[in-house]
């Protein structure tokens, strides 16, 4: 046993991935945990400021222009398909419209401002233009459809139930959490934020350590040169194929666009490598993760086959426009 461990130390090559792989957990953790926490915070404190019925006007399900905020949010949110988790919930739990949520939860990693800005310089106007286009088209479909066949019923209740806060008008049950000891002093909103905010890390917690020793593994193990293997232009089914890799895959949009011109010179077309970026950006596996906290499979499957069908529609099109 000890001799087999040895010869995998001293291969460099697994010890190069292995080290890629530690380094990449360490980024996760710093960044997604300070991310997680920030988010869910700041949300919080719209929630208790911003009035529930305001909200639901903003972003009700029952009028096109709540898709269209939901997007804008989406837009201007420079959030990767991890760190949408707790804006999310916030919304969810604000009573937001559904369709519109889930809008938001399509276009926010695919359409932030970094990503577009980005895609200019590398891809040029007119392919950030349709990818733009086709991307937030999809996301308002999407979420319409998913309003109008009921899915907000595989959300699962618990995530948004409102927890008792200490000092908050609490029950004096024993019974109740936080409630042990009755504080007669109302505590601020600041720490009426920042109590949901850290109870909400607390439930997320254990399935962010998962998802982060996933994606760094997939970061690590995965070779650069595998995607332009399979995805080259002699592959009739390279579109779907270049979806389906870049689901299971944490890889950020603007992580992947300095790869394209390599992915370009390898006989990659222009429809796999967007449908690459919408699949890894879109979705996630270590997302998938933390999203099983919140939604039951029915949902789920519907949230993968989103972003699949985006991500395969985007591609044949822009294959078929601009070639």
């Amino acid at each position: 046993m000890l001799s087999y461990i040895e010869k995998y130390a001293s291969d460099p090559e697994l010890a190069s991935m292995l080290t890629t792989s530690l380094e990449m957990f360490l980024q996760l953790f710093l960044e997604l945990t300070l991310l997680f926490i920030v988010i869910s915070y700041c949300v919080a404190l719209i929630n208790q400021k911003l009035p529930t019925e305001r909200i639901q006007q903003l972003l009700g399900g029952r009028n096109g222009r709540g898709y269209l905020t939901a997007a804008g949010l989406g837009a201007v949110t420079p959030f990767c398909s991890c760190s949408t988790i707790p804006m999310l919930i916030g919304l969810l739990k604000a009573k937001a419209g559904f369709g519109p949520t889930m809008t938001f939860l399509f276009t926010s990693p695919l359409l932030n401002p970094i990503v577009i800005a980005l895609f200019i310089p590398v891809l040029g106007l007119e392919v950030t233009l349709w990818y733009a286009a086709l991307a937030l088209s999809a996301s308002i479909i999407a979420g319409v459809l998913l309003q109008y066949f009921g899915f907000e019923r595989h959300i699962k209740p618990d995530m948004l139930e409102a927890k008792p806060i200490c000092g908050s008008s609490c029950s004096p049950s024993p019974k109740t959490e936080c409630c042990n000891e009755r504080i007669q002093q109302e505590p601020t909103i600041w720490k009426k934020a920042w109590a949901e905010s850290w109870s909400l890390f607390r439930t997320m917690f254990p399935y962010m350590i998962v998802a982060m020793l996933i994606g760094a593994f997939v970061h690590g193990f995965i070779p650069d040169d595998f995607f332009a293997e399979v995805a080259n232009a002699d592959n009739p089914v390279a579109i779907p194929t270049a979806a389906l890799i870049g689901i299971p895959l944490y890889i950020r949009v603007t992580a992947l666009l300095p790869l394209i011109g390599s992915f370009a010179a390898k006989g990659v077309s222009l429809g796999a490598i967007i449908a690459l970026v919408i699949g890894s950006g879109g979705a996630s596996l270590p997302e998938m993760i933390l999203l099983r906290r919140l939604f039951y499979w029915p949902l789920m499957i519907a949230f993968l086959a989103v972003i699949f069908s985006i991500a395969v529609i985007s591609g044949f099109t822009l294959n078929t426009v601009i070639g």
